[in-house]
């Protein structure tokens, strides 16, 4: 590692009961191992108060040789503070790793910070603490595989200067990926043995896609055919005094079901691990498809944002350079509906779908598109400045190209707001982060006519407050006090509605005939957020990564007065050579099929609810995508093997999915033992 300048802050830290200390020779020089049982395990570091105020950074090498997602957490606690900064990461197995925490993070106006070789995304979240009050770090075991966990690191440092990137890392076990992107460091049934299996395989997916057959009893779109209401040509929600439904374009009921992500990509990110691919696709000839990203080598510290697609270089190899896209475009449609999925989900090949008229959902842009706008905590916009309805109108534009498209059932406005990824309210997290901007002039205006003058805020509040520091004209560095959180909430409201107002009148001139699907939420929606969004989509989405639909979902419908559409959930497992599960867990390919029925048919069966979204159709990368997710969560793997147990579980739940919906048949209640959670 480089000679960073040093704090000295970080003493020898203590271990709890649990965490074994293991002076075993090591592959990284200095790295002492690790092993713990439990999630919880912890090391100690305790010192002075203030020891981290002229520290920039924090930084330790790690190795694992275990797979399952190894996740550690990095807390910083101040003494009169009961929430600590919290960072957490994972560790890729077999790579080396390098945490690089620039300790700008404690402010919290990021939560996700980019991927490094084999450290894998790192997130924030907690509370924001003061370095100069910082007396005590905790290294934490977060959660784990089911094997003990194991690992090595070593001494972690604080430092002024920005430690250097680690762009060869030990590879004590060599390359982590075959030519076809497998991984090399274990087998398992239905590993693909060559190239030429996977092409054979490929050739006859695509050859026999005609034989496909769909359930009976379906409309041209995938809706009930049994049962017709009012056709308008696109889709729309109903009520039919029992239950919501989507509406098909022929005015058949329809529940939505498909996968996300339907588009020929398994990027693998290969920025500082270049040497852990077996075999490298040529960057320029036949495979120059499979290369995507840019180098950032000249940017001080960081690494190549360098991606490769071995999912294309396979289909490369079976059709040649010229027809691997048009190929495989004609045979995924074929294989999504002869699983009896009806919808193409988010983040999707939205082209692809549309022309094979299959119903599919589109996502807006990550942010408007003119960004004339500042944001004043995270992603949330100035919402006030005088330039944002002119910003959202660019955004809404990108609809126009579909706009009279029935294949697409809506849009999502945007997806798990970041600004929602804390405890923090809008306006109050606003104070600490942004400038002076037109929405805090807008607060300081709001709290005027509350509460009369600057004296009467203060009184209001109970704290010496200036309307100069509410403008951003005066740095903040108070701590609200109740009262003062109370009207911060109550502006925290008005923010979230004129965002959402805005965007959502932008994008209904744009596509009048289309649905808003809403946000995404990540969880249920804090109250003073389900406030704002009241009369502002027409269906509300939430990525639900439990074992059931979030039966607080049925509070929100009826509260908001329309559907909810569950945008993500997925189950995977540790038997088909994935470092990671997914966020549920459960044993093996034949328990993805049962917990499938479980939670898609109770699902269906739910009368707010009107479909779910599985993440993803393909596996993630077993070395991760760009940000190191690793997971076992596809419908099919990167040599295209389809995994059997899921998609005959979910054919069954597909094609008696409207008599489940409406209560002729009892949902699935065989759901398979939960190995493990993660917290997301």
């Amino acid at each position: 590692m480089s000679s960073s300048t040093h704090v000295s802050a970080l003493s020898a830290p203590v271990a709890s009961a649990g965490l074994v200390i293991d002076n075993s020779p090591a592959p990284i020089p200095g790295a002492v191992w690790h092993e713990a049982a439990v999630a919880g395990e912890t090391l100690t570091y305790g010192f002075d108060r203030g020891a981290l105020a002229g520290a920039r950074w924090l930084t330790a090498d790690f190795y694992t040789p275990r797979r399952g997602d190894l996740a550690l957490v990095v807390e910083l606690h101040e003494p009169d503070n009961p929430t600590p900064f919290i960072c957490r990461f994972t560790l890729l197995p077999h790579a080396q790793a390098r945490l690089r925490l620039d300790l700008d993070a404690v402010n919290l106006n990021r939560w996700c910070y980019p991927r490094e070789g084999a450290c894998l995304k790192p997130t924030v979240s907690g509370g924001r603490v003061d370095l100069r009050d910082v007396h005590r770090l905790v290294l934490k075991v977060l959660y784990k595989g089911p094997e003990l966990a194991r690992w090595c690191m070593t001494p972690l440092r604080a430092t002024v200067e920005q430690p250097e990137a680690l762009t060869r890392p030990l590879l004590p076990d060599g390359p982590l990926l075959d030519e076809l992107g497998q991984a090399t460091w274990m087998d398992w049934t239905g590993k693909t043995p060559d190239a030429a299996t996977a092409t054979n395989r490929i050739r006859s997916q695509w050859e026999h896609r005609a034989e496909v057959t769909v359930p009976a009893g379906r409309s041209a779109w995938g809706g009930w055919a049994e049962r017709r209401v009012e056709a308008t040509g696109f889709f729309r929600t109903h009520h039919d005094g029992m239950r919501w439904w989507l509406v098909d374009p022929d005015g058949c009921l329809f529940w939505s079901t498909g996968p996300s992500c339907v588009r020929p990509e398994i990027e693998t990110y290969v920025g500082g691990l270049a040497d852990a691919v077996s075999w490298m696709p040529p960057a320029a000839g036949d495979f120059a498809a499979c290369h995507r990203g840019q180098d950032l080598a000249g940017v001080e510290g960081s690494l190549s944002d360098h991606r490769v697609d071995f999912l294309v270089a396979n289909l490369i190899r079976t059709f040649g350079p010229a027809d691997w896209r048009r190929r495989w475009e004609e045979l995924v449609m074929p294989l999504l509906r002869g699983i009896g999925f009806n919808t193409v989900g988010n983040w999707s090949d939205c082209d692809a779908a549309g022309r094979a008229r299959m119903p599919y959902v589109l996502p807006m842009p990550p942010s408007p598109t003119e960004k004339r706008v500042a944001r004043v905590f995270r992603d949330f916009p100035d919402v006030f400045d005088p330039a944002y309805e002119s910003e959202a109108a660019a955004f809404a534009e990108t609809l126009a190209p579909r706009s009279d498209d029935p294949a697409m059932i809506g849009y999502f406005l945007m997806n798990e707001p970041l600004w929602a990824f804390t405890d923090f309210l809008l306006a109050e997290a606003m104070l600490w982060t942004a400038p002076v901007c037109a929405t805090r002039r807008a607060f300081a205006d709001f709290l005027v006519k509350l509460h009369g003058d600057e004296p009467g805020l203060r009184a209001a509040w109970g704290m010496p407050v200036t309307l100069a520091q509410i403008v951003g004209e005066s740095p903040w560095t108070l701590r609200l006090t109740e009262a003062a959180r109370r009207d911060a909430e109550g502006f925290s409201v008005v923010m979230a509605r004129r965002l959402y107002q805005t965007l959502g009148q932008a994008c209904r001139r744009v596509a009048p005939r289309h649905l808003n699907l809403g946000a995404r939420f990540s969880s249920a929606p804090k109250p003073w957020v389900a406030k704002a969004m009241a009369g502002c989509f027409d269906v509300f989405s939430i990525n639900c990564y439990k074992t059931e639909a979030d039966p607080r979902m049925e509070q929100v419908s009826a509260d908001l007065g329309v559907p909810v559409l569950i945008g993500e959930w997925h189950f995977g497992a540790l038997d088909a050579g994935l470092p990671a599960p997914g966020i549920g867990h459960v044993a093996t390919q034949r328990d993805r099929g049962r917990a499938y029925r479980c939670y898609l048919e109770q699902s269906a069966a739910r009368p707010w609810c009107v479909g779910a979204h599985w993440f993803t159709l393909y596996d993630q990368s077993a070395m991760g995508r760009y940000d190191g997710e690793n997971y076992n969560i596809g419908f099919v793997d990167v040599c295209h093997r389809v995994y059997e147990p899921l998609a005959d579980a979910a054919r069954l739940s597909h094609t008696q999915l409207y008599d489940i919906a409406t209560g002729r048949i009892a949902p699935c209640d065989d759901m398979p033992e939960i190995v493990e959670r993660l917290n997301m």
